[in-house]
């Protein structure tokens, strides 16, 4: 069975920062994109970023380049993101996900997901 837990998220200031964290289990193929989704309240899901498990390039949508990273440990089966200069729009719920085939433009834009954590909430105040 595989396993995505999140944690890392919580409360912050805008302009502050945190660093979110994926522990993966029970995954054992090795064509897939892994990254992050997110959902702000009322609204729908969004991609965020992700990595691709063929040559490890990362992918991020437009509204968070240059403000996180994304980045994994391949010996200990995280990911992580590192999201610094928070904005008050950047508050959502946070879901680990990761797509059976590595094609990060599906990933990102057309959220076709195989696995889903079960999300850690973000919330930065103005």
């Amino acid at each position: 069975e595989v396993q995505l837990v999140e944690s890392g998220g919580g409360a912050v200031r805008a302009g502050g920062s945190l660093r979110l964290s994926c522990a993966v289990s029970g995954f054992e193929d090795d064509d897939y994109a892994i990254g992050w989704i997110r959902q702000a309240p009322g609204k729908d899901r969004e991609g965020v970023s992700c990595i691709s498990s063929d040559d490890g390039r990362t992918w991020y949508v437009d509204s968070v380049k240059g403000g996180f990273t994304i980045s994994r440990d391949s010996a200990n089966n995280t990911v992580y993101l590192q999201m610094n200069n928070l904005h008050p729009e950047d508050t959502a719920v946070y879901y680990c996900a990761v797509k059976e085939d590595d094609l990060p433009y599906s990933f990102l834009h057309r959220l076709t997901i195989d696995h889903w954590g079960q999300g850690t909430p973000v919330t930065v105040s103005s």
